[in-house]
């Protein structure tokens, strides 16, 4: 969805948050805020172009989770029922499947999960505050496959540097595709970024509900390819 640019500067216009902000909001500089009514179960922030507070995110001191991309809300909605001591928000870019996770949240009345429509790299590398996930899941992205699209994968140094400045200490995130050129490519990022360990991540490690693509993929006989990774304790 395009979003109005009023009468903004060149130099408001060349802002980088502006490129990739998406989701019905006004991007003039005075006035960046929904341009629709707020779903029940969505979060909206009172301001797009501000960092967000940790208070804003979840309640005291409880562990806040991120399910970037989260589709029709199989995972977070899972996530959410199974620790109810923990606060979920799921981020996803459509507004069809905005609209849909919040009727699920609202229905199933989980006070413990919201939806945030806007663009997955936006939200971390521009909103996340520093230090307050506790672990952040990218669970079957779109893997861009031809050459030429590459340089769209979310996962790149950069994404991974924000990643590593949102997570709390001993917080994780967690990767997973069918895609294995694309798993083989977000192994070898990391290990270029440097800023992680990695952990060991089977299918049965630990309590994790399947996504409705990774129920697709795995109905059409596809592997599923995990990566863990942990900011180190030692940042404390």
């Amino acid at each position: 969805m395009k979003f109005a640019c009023g009468g903004a500067s060149a130099s408001e216009v060349a802002d980088p948050r502006r490129a990739i902000l998406t989701g019905g909001v006004s991007a003039t500089p005075t006035f960046n805020t929904l341009t629709r009514p707020a779903l029940a179960g969505e979060f909206v922030p009172a301001d797009y172009f501000r960092e967000l507070e940790r208070a804003q995110l979840c309640r005291g001191e409880r562990p806040l989770e991120i399910d970037l991309g989260c589709g029709d809300g199989s995972f977070l909605m899972g996530m959410a029922k199974e620790f109810p001591e923990r606060d979920f928000l799921g981020v996803e870019r459509l507004l069809g499947r905005v609209r849909k996770v919040c009727r699920k949240i609202t229905r199933q009345s989980l006070g413990n999960a919201q939806v945030l429509r806007l663009d997955s790299r936006y939200v971390v590398e521009w909103l996340l505050p520093e230090a307050t996930v506790s672990r952040l899941h990218l669970l079957c992205p779109d893997p861009w496959p031809k050459l030429r699209h590459h340089r769209r994968r979310l996962v790149q140094t950069e994404f991974l540097s924000a990643v590593r400045r949102a997570l709390v200490p001993g917080g994780e995130f967690l990767f997973m595709t069918d895609h294995e050129e694309y798993f083989q490519w977000a192994v070898e990022k990391t290990v270029e970024f440097g800023g992680f360990e990695r952990l060991e991540w089977n299918e049965d490690s630990f309590f994790y509900p399947k996504t409705d693509f990774q129920e697709l993929w795995e109905s059409e006989g596809k592997s599923m390819f995990r990566l863990r990774c942990r900011r180190p304790l030692s940042d404390a």
